[in-house]
């Protein structure tokens, strides 16, 4: 189970770590451009755009680095419970823009942050 645990921490941080430094350094108008699933960007300002890639990235840190470094790892299911609070967050989105299909891939992702986050706690 540790394992499996890592294995999924370690994707989901890659993920909001790319995806985090994509919104805190991209332009809104850029970020839309990349594909009909980024348009989401361009309903909310630019600075909530850039906090939640904020977000993102120390969500990412927040999901190896405790474990990793063994100071705080408490603060590990703290940041997944963060991260899956971003994701159901971004299902409701997806349900407003009548985009169900990237809503389930959102809730998916909600579940892996859901696994870590009780798994580590």
């Amino acid at each position: 189970m540790d394992t499996a645990l890592w294995i999924v921490a370690w994707l989901l941080a890659v993920m909001y770590l790319v995806s985090g430094v994509g919104k805190l350094f991209l332009r809104r108008e850029t970020i839309a451009r990349a594909g009909s699933a980024a348009g989401w960007v361009l309903e909310f300002g630019s600075g909530t755009v850039k906090f939640i890639g904020l977000v993102e990235i120390l969500g990412a840190a927040g999901l190896i680095l405790p474990a990793l470094l063994d100071i705080a790892p408490e603060l590990v299911p703290l940041a997944a419970l963060g991260l899956a609070l971003v994701m159901a967050g971004a299902v409701v989105v997806r349900l407003r823009r009548r985009e169900p299909m990237i809503a389930l891939l959102d809730l998916a992702y909600l579940a892996l942050c859901a696994f870590v986050a009780i798994g580590r706690a």
